[in-house]
């Protein structure tokens, strides 16, 4: 009894498909370790929790750094660690046939990293799929007919934008401009505008409950608490919807831009494909709102985000092997 796993192994967050299951797991790719020690003290949420919080000799690190591994024993360990918690320990002894997405963009360096890391955390067969094509399985669309797709993944470290079609990506372009990013430019316009100082976390908090990509029909607003950067103390302000669409319009700008870069290229046929059929975002930076508007106003072409765009690179990856397999 072996097992077919999937695994989208992201700059913000780890998904684990399980063939049969389904997704099973979901966490944070984040680890804290001891720095004398070398020790892991906590991988996911756990460790996702200590970040900006630790004491001096602790450690909490992304080993990924915009979709490619940057540090690889801690990225081996943490790899190791989510195989086990997602399908146990008792394999009957066969390893699992284990198939992971990469960026469109990586190295045949990167790539190979991905892949001796895969195997030292146990799979008996690793197989490396690019993002937009796992994306576009995932997003239930069927890769293997002669039509144009086009797919905007929008993760945390990397955005890929991908004309798919007979199962392979005909034109591609994969931009470090992601979620981590809108987290930053949220940063940086506190810091810049009220002299406020905050966390990567509270960054994300904003984003998530107030960030817009397009100006909405009704503005909403949050309370955000940081430290002030002219006093030293903490301190309160009120942000607005507006204000985020203000930080965060050069980050969407660029990925507009290279959508637009991607359609320039696209073979005729294919991009009489994409009028028709829209443009497909995924991937949880797509869930910024308004983003589908900013698109679909500069490009002139329907665009519409996946049922579940998180999860949406995890289940293709997945159903990859099932989809090689009736090749």
């Amino acid at each position: 009894m072996a097992t077919d796993i999937g695994i989208d192994l992201g700059t913000a967050s780890i998904l684990v498909y399980v063939k049969g299951k389904g997704v099973v797991l979901k966490e944070p790719s984040v680890v804290a370790f001891d720095v004398d020690t070398r020790k892991i003290k906590a991988i996911g949420e756990e460790a996702r929790l200590m970040i900006g919080r630790t004491p001096g000799n602790i450690v909490a690190v992304r080993p990924l750094r915009q979709g490619v591994i940057s540090d690889y024993s801690v990225t081996e360990k943490m790899l190791k660690y989510f195989v086990h918690k997602s399908v146990g320990k008792s394999l009957f002894g066969r390893k699992p046939r284990i198939s992971v997405c990469v960026p469109s963009g990586v190295t045949e360096v990167e790539k190979k990293a991905v892949e001796d890391a895969t195997y030292a955390a146990g799979a008996r067969d690793v197989k490396i799929i690019e993002e937009p094509v796992a994306a576009a399985i995932g997003a239930g669309i069927d890769i293997a007919k002669p039509c144009g797709n086009m797919i905007v993944d929008i993760g945390g470290g990397t955005s890929d934008i991908a004309v798919i079609s007979l199962g392979g990506t005909v034109v591609s372009t994969s931009i470090k401009v992601a979620g981590d990013d809108f987290d930053e430019a949220i940063v940086r316009y506190m810091r810049k505008k009220h002299n406020l100082l905050i966390g990567d976390r509270t960054a994300e908090d904003i984003k998530i409950q107030v960030g817009s990509a397009y100006a909405r029909a009704e503005e909403s607003s949050m309370e955000v608490r940081g430290r002030n950067l002219v006093t030293g103390l903490p301190k309160t302000v009120t942000v607005t919807s507006e204000e985020t669409r203000e930080a965060l319009r050069e980050a969407t700008a660029q990925i507009v831009e290279a959508v637009h870069s991607v359609l320039e290229r696209t073979p005729p046929e294919l991009a009489a494909d994409i009028s028709d059929r829209g443009i497909v975002l995924t991937g949880g930076g797509s869930m910024l709102q308004g983003l589908e508007q900013l698109i679909e106003e500069k490009t002139g072409i329907t665009t519409m985000t996946a049922d579940d765009p998180m999860t949406a690179v995890a289940i293709g990856t997945g159903q990859y092997i099932e989809y090689l397999g009736t090749k």
